[in-house]
């Protein structure tokens, strides 16, 4: 009897051990489940590049603080660390979902569509909750609470962002064109929704609303041009390879072509450079069959204008003259920029393949009818993240007057790039400055006045018919 109970006690032992290993099984495996789904997620907020306008600079990762410069005012980016009492980590998943596709906050405020939720509203089910993931259990909590945004009234009313979304938000999630390949629908996916490509590359209306009539047809951000990238060959970018495209996504450069400056320096550095090579493929594979916008203007690629031309020579052994603010283009460019680009514009090509210094002929920054980004990377120069192996360029715009910079801008559009282009004085004001306001600040002052007198002629009109 007493062998029995012991066979008995061993098999329901032996019971217990296997479903406790079945449980860690399960376990183990809900832990790779769980691990997985935070570094999709991890890949996916690298895609959406959220670091660049949720962090400050010398600030912690998504803490927020960052002033993003519109039309309208400053806005200041939120926290989105998981911290409780200062970011987003009392968000379910359902409220960081209605935040990042439909623009709501936890609280039921409209956010500002400086948060480009235009496109994020594409994002799928599974991504939001691998972000979800990503955010709640991988970022490192900040408890610091950013500035407020205080726009001018009336759009410091973050209500009046309602009416704006009933108008321009596509509430709509991307769905496949099954008559395409599965590359060119994860770059349509990319390009469109996570990516946010047509924030900066499609012109807005005058409710500051991408103009879905040029979509990627290029437009103004912070001063810098973002140039065409629809798939025309003079206007855009249908001249270029795959390949090429994809190359300067990863390395933000092709000799020969662009190399990337400003924000889209800052979005290769942060984001494109860190995408698998098949989604870089894939994107590229999307924007060569984005409907072409052409500019009338434009005869030729951007990157096709000029030639090495020496016009240093002709001045060596010319006294400069007395004052500093009449020295010509030939004598700017001799002081400032013969050193690195050479006598003929050539640059210094990298022996690793890399940009080196780059030649100023068949070179975007010139070849654009918009000389917008030849202005700003005199004044601002190039800058890039430390990680980032790349030369640099200083800015000048505490060496060069404005009238300087109009004279060296000219000179080098007539000498390498474009001849059609042109730089004013105002121009280079307004950039050294900062951005031009909108006039929607001045209609919605004025419609909104007009909307009151209405209203008290109304009022008056009723109380002369009770009388």
């Amino acid at each position: 009897m007493m062998k029995l109970f012991r066979i008995k006690q061993a098999q329901y032992v032996a019971r217990l051990g296997l479903a406790a290993c079945m449980l860690l099984g399960l376990a183990g495996q809900a832990n790779a489940t769980d691990a997985d789904l935070v570094k999709r997620g991890a890949y996916l907020a690298t895609a959406g590049d959220c670091i660049a306008c949720h962090t400050a600079p010398h600030g912690q990762p998504f803490a927020g603080g960052l002033p993003l410069q519109t039309p309208l005012g400053e806005i200041i980016s939120t926290n989105i660390t998981p911290s409780k009492t200062a970011g987003i980590g009392a968000y379910t998943l359902e409220q960081f979902g209605a935040a990042l596709r439909k623009g709501i906050r936890a609280d039921g405020q409209p956010l500002y569509p400086a948060m480009p939720y235009t496109s994020y509203s594409q994002l799928s089910d599974d991504d939001v909750q691998a972000l979800y993931a990503y955010f709640m259990s991988a970022v490192t909590p900040v408890d610091t609470r950013p500035a407020q945004t205080a726009l001018p009234f009336p759009f410091n009313i973050r209500y009046t962002m309602l009416g704006w979304d009933a108008l321009f938000l596509n509430r709509k999630p991307f769905t496949p064109d099954s008559s395409k390949s599965v590359e060119w629908n994860r770059g349509a996916y990319l390009v469109d929704g996570l990516g946010h490509c047509s924030t900066c590359h499609t012109a807005r209306n005058l409710f500051m609303a991408e103009d879905s009539s040029k979509m990627l047809g290029g437009a103004e951000v912070g001063g810098w041009y973002a140039p065409n990238i629809s798939s025309d060959p003079a206007s855009g970018i249908g001249s270029w390879s795959n390949v090429e495209i994809a190359a300067y996504l990863r390395t933000g450069h092709v000799v020969g072509r662009a190399q990337a400056a400003g924000p889209m320096a800052e979005a290769i550095d942060n984001s494109l450079s860190r995408l698998d090579p098949s989604d870089l493929q894939a994107i590229a594979t999307y924007l060569k069959t984005v409907p072409p916008i052409h500019d009338a203007a434009d005869v030729h690629g951007a990157g096709e204008w000029g030639g090495p031309k020496d016009s240093v020579s002709a001045i060596r052994g010319v006294p400069l003259p007395a004052d500093p603010q009449l020295m010509n283009g030939a004598q700017l460019y001799d002081a400032h920029c013969a050193s690195c680009h050479q006598a003929q514009g050539e640059g210094v090509p990298a022996s690793d393949g890399g940009i080196g210094l780059p030649s100023l002929f068949h070179n975007t920054a010139l070849g654009h009818a918009n000389s917008n980004n030849l202005v700003m990377t005199i004044l601002n120069g190039v800058h890039h993240k430390a990680d980032v192996s790349d030369v640099m360029m200083p800015g000048f715009s505490k060496q060069l007057s404005d009238e300087q910079i109009v004279t060296l801008g000219n000179f080098l559009l007539a000498q390498y790039g474009n001849p059609a282009a042109t730089v004013t004085l105002d121009q280079v004001q307004r950039l050294r400055v900062g951005q031009t306001p909108s006039p929607l600040l001045i209609l919605a002052r004025v419609g909104m006045a007009a909307a009151l007198v209405v209203l008290l002629l109304l009022l008056l009109v009723f109380r002369r018919q009770r009388s």
